[in-house]
């Protein structure tokens, strides 16, 4: 037995780039915590993190190579793939072939992908999930700065008297940069406003929010520019000395937006609340703006981004202590990800396609004289050719485009019908379906390499678990093929510390200061060095230390040392809504889940909150398509349709709805939100409008709905509707269909794992319209149980959740209980969990407000509900403003 050991290592979620301490008992098992000494986070873990250690199991894992749905070994799959894309390239150019990467890969992985296929495949049909993420900042900064930078850094949050968050759920979406921000509030007095159309958890502790009409940020935006103008609160020295083009973007944004009366009617907001903003943003020097997928997102994405960064030019505040545009990414390796390349229109090391310089520089340093020469596809236009037979083999690499890629139906076709597709992955994934070869890639614990956050802090990514079955690290298979490919003198690599010293040292290569991204400081790390770096910013050069905020010497890596105004207009949205799709619809993240949930759709806890697919709606639009909480309902666009359960919410405002992204096909029928998003893309970034599409919703009729308890991974088939959610022991399958109740109970049944006779008990009441069923095994325990009912009629099924659980031998009595329905003795119920972190339910919550806990302080004393990451405090002040008159009663 193995003694037992700590790792220091980082998260795998979102950008925030939380460090974590992984410690593996001696029997194996592991546990996380957040690492106190990591400057991301100092110890705190969000609800997603602080479950990582249940996202451990094998359960799922792919553990052997697969070609053709039969299991093969490595040489013959490698060979097969390395053969595939050869031919391709031999028969069709080397345009014919693409890889889809994601920001989920490690810096070191994704350089050698970014290397194989721009330096020797010499393409640059290289793209990544990261497109839909944040590549409209990345064009953003482009052009405002001449270079990729985020300037500021996390600790301006807690230093800043005015942070505006713009299409950012920050509460959910990285809880913990959310709580430095009330961190500073509580300290400081800092004034937070949100500006985003929901009422989110992030809009319900701040000071100030604008919930405009969805896409009118640029128009927002430039109205303030213009009455920072008209107010005399411009820089005009720093405007004058370290700008350009601030003339001709000032009078756009005049133009645009000539009075606040205008900008108020046209974004949906009251005058007096744009007035407020305007005023507030002027007086506070110490200005941070932050801003996510809300913004991005979007077919005007970039724009919104430059929109915000001439705001913060036009007032010198940007690289200085609390001041700054700040990009918050969505993924933990976004940021690496554009370090080294992997978007289509980017080179290597901060260097593009737009001059001949830099292409030669690359090629002189890879040894590549095949080295693309333009920038290749960006992921929706490479879908796109793979649905017309361009692209013949393609790559995928830790992504799920089959659920993620908007108009997800057309990618699935084109998937389907692309001549040969390789996915290399944790687990199957509605993706994995269509592989012709299946490679098992490495996982979190498993991976060995480095990872950069939001603030550009590169971290170290640890192993303390051996890769289950066959699995191997990326960079190990991408290198494979590429040896395989002819290439293998280039890509001999011996460790994930060998190719980050080569990254580090392409970054300095005949870099003289042209490009802020240099690396250079840290390319002769000793493998003992690299095993032991140091969460650290860069830039970090040989020429100096490394720097935290950037710009506040007023000098940017533009050709004249200036940041660039880029005149903005506010643009119509790419569909409008109206006769026939009368609602617009968001997608976005729910606070415990992430992405299309292959990790976290596997932890009970994680799946507690929100546990099925749902829409929300405004009370007034719920009424007016005859819906009520619960219903079952079909939403429809252009692009597909999907099912979901119906949420009434006032936090919605009326006329717009709201989807998670999450559900895939692995946990539900048919809810992915990729399905009706629109595939329409920014002109500048390529990513495409992931937050506004036109959409009908009607109300499906239903005859029965049944709930299926059971150990057992099954997708099921046959119903109009069906979705599963994990729970301890197992999993609990909600299924619905048209039919009558009894047909609904043959379609149920059908479900039942039953081995032998008498291993079932079963019960069909007089009339045949309600059915409950128990499969009993060889111990003497539930292996599963099923109740079928009428819409609305189901039995409560807690009791049957904790059998599962415990794995109990039945009583007599016990047996009885479940051809009932109810168990046999009272059992209370926490109610639908709200606090993820602790496990704390909706009805132990207001049992404490009952008894007198009238404030999120006394909550958090009595059950400890909302103190580690924050992310549930929102609904725990709704449940006790519910409470609060049944107390006093």
């Amino acid at each position: 037995m193995e003694e037992a050991r700590e790792v220091r290592t980082t998260c795998p979620y979102c950008g925030v780039g939380c460090g974590v301490l992984a410690e593996v008992a001696a029997d194996g098992t592991t546990t996380v915590r957040g690492d106190s000494d990591h400057p991301a986070n100092f110890g705190k873990l969000c609800s997603k993190g602080a479950a990582l250690g249940e996202t451990l199991g094998l359960e799922g894992r792919l553990l052997q190579p697969e070609i053709g749905g039969r299991r093969a070994g490595w040489d013959e799959a490698l060979d097969l793939v390395a053969e595939k894309f050869s031919r391709a390239i031999a028969e069709h150019g080397p345009d014919s072939v693409a890889f889809y990467v994601s920001g989920q890969l490690l810096t070191e992985d994704y350089y050698v992908a970014n290397k194989l296929m721009k330096g020797f495949i010499g393409s640059a049909n290289i793209d990544t999930n990261s497109r839909l993420c944040m590549a409209s900042s990345v064009a953003g900064h482009r052009r405002a700065f001449g270079e990729d930078i985020v300037p500021g850094v996390y600790e301006d949050f807690e230093c800043a008297d005015l942070i505006v968050l713009t299409g950012s759920n920050t509460a959910w979406c990285h809880p913990v940069l959310y709580q430095r921000m009330l961190a500073g509030r509580r300290e400081r007095g800092t004034k937070i406003v949100v500006i985003d159309p929901r009422r989110t958890a992030t809009a319900d502790e701040c000071d100030l929010h604008l919930a405009l009409d969805p896409g009118t940020d640029v128009l927002l935006f430039n109205g303030l520019l213009a009455h920072l103008v008209q107010a005399g609160k411009i820089d005009a020295d720093f405007i004058r000395g370290s700008t350009s083009g601030f003339d001709a973007a000032a009078a756009l944004a005049s133009a645009d937006a000539p009075s606040i009366t205008r900008v108020a009617k046209a974004c949906g907001l009251a005058g007096a609340d744009v007035e407020t903003f305007y005023h507030i943003f002027a007086d506070i020097e110490r200005t941070v703006t932050v801003y996510s997928q809300g913004v991005n997102q979007s077919a005007h994405g970039t724009d919104k981004v430059n929109a915000i960064i001439n705001c913060h030019l036009a007032t010198g505040r940007i690289g200085k202590p609390g001041m700054g545009p700040f990009s918050v990414t969505g993924q933990p390796n976004a940021m690496g990800g554009r370090e080294v390349g992997g978007l289509a229109n980017q080179l290597a090391a901060h260097m593009d396609f737009a001059g001949e310089a830099n292409i030669d520089r690359v090629s002189r340093f890879w040894n590549a004289p095949n080295i693309a020469r333009r920038g290749g596809l960006k992921a929706v236009d490479m879908f796109q050719a793979v649905a017309d037979g361009r692209i013949k083999s393609l790559w995928v690499m830790g992504t799920n485009p089959a659920v993620s890629m908007p108009d997800a139906s057309r990618v699935r076709a084109a998937l389907a019908k692309c001549d040969f597709v390789v996915v290399s992955d944790l687990t199957r994934t509605d993706t994995t379906r269509y592989a012709d070869v299946l490679m098992p890639a490495a996982g979190w614990g498993e991976k060995d390499g480095t990872v950069t956050n939001s603030e550009r802090r590169i971290s170290r990514q640890r192993p303390f678990l051996p890769p289950p079955g066959e699995a191997k690290a990326d960079w190990c298979i991408i290198c494979d093929v590429a040896a395989r490919m002819g290439f293998g003198e280039a890509f001999g690599y011996q460790s994930p510390a060998e190719i980050f010293r080569e990254h580090a040292a392409l970054s300095a290569f005949e870099n003289r200061g042209e490009r802020l991204f240099d690396l250079g400081g840290l390319a002769d790390l000793t493998d003992e060095d690299y095993s032991a770096l140091a969460p650290r910013h860069w830039p970090a050069s040989e020429r100096g230390e490394q720097q935290m905020r950037l710009f506040g010497d007023g000098r940017f890596p533009t050709p004249d040392g200036r940041a660039r105004f880029v005149p903005v207009r506010q643009e119509a949205t790419a569909f409008t809504v109206g006769t026939g799709y009368p609602l617009a619809l968001n997608t976005g993240r729910l606070r415990d889940q992430w992405h299309t949930m292959t990790r976290t759709g596997n932890v009970p806890r994680l799946m507690a909150n929100a546990p099925e697919p749902a829409v929300d709606l405004h009370p007034a639009d719920a009424a007016a398509h005859h819906l009520r909480d619960g219903d079952l309902a079909r939403l429809s666009t252009r692009f597909g349709f999907v099912r979901a359960r119906v949420r009434v919410s006032d936090a919605q405002r009326r006329g717009q709805a709201f989807m998670p992204m999450h559900w895939s096909g692995q946990f539900a029928a048919r809810a992915s939100a990729g399905l009706l998003s629109s595939p329409i893309i920014d002109p500048h970034s390529g990513q495409p409008e992931l937050k506004h599409v036109p959409v009908r919703i009607l109300r499906e009729e239903t005859g029965w709905a049944g709930v299926l308890v059971t150990r057992r991974d099954i997708r099921p088939t046959g119903f109009v509707h069906w979705s599963r959610h994990a729970v301890e022991g197992g999993w609990v399958y909600e299924l619905t269909g048209a039919e009558p109740p009894d047909q609904g109970i043959l379609l149920s049944r059908n479900q039942l794992g039953v081995q032998r006779q008498d291993q079932l008990l079963e019960y069909t009441d007089r009339r045949g319209l309600a059915y409950r069923a128990a499969v009993i095994d060889d111990g003497g325990a539930m292996a599963e149980a099923l109740l079928v009912a009428a819409p609305d009629q189901l039995p409560a099924r807690d009791w049957l959740v904790s059998l599962l659980a415990t794995r109990q031998k039945l009583s007599t009595a016990d047996r009885h209980a479940l051809l009932s329905g109810r168990s046999p003795v009272p059992m209370p119920a926490i109610g639908r969990v709200v606090c993820a972190c602790f496990h704390i339910g909706a009805n132990q919550l207001a049992s404490a407000v009952a008894s007198g806990c009238d404030s999120l302080e006394a909550i958090g004393s009595t059950l400890r509900a909302g103190t580690n990451c924050g992310s549930c405090r929102s609904e725990i002040r709704a449940i006790i403003g519910k409470g609060r008159p049944q107390a006093a009663e």
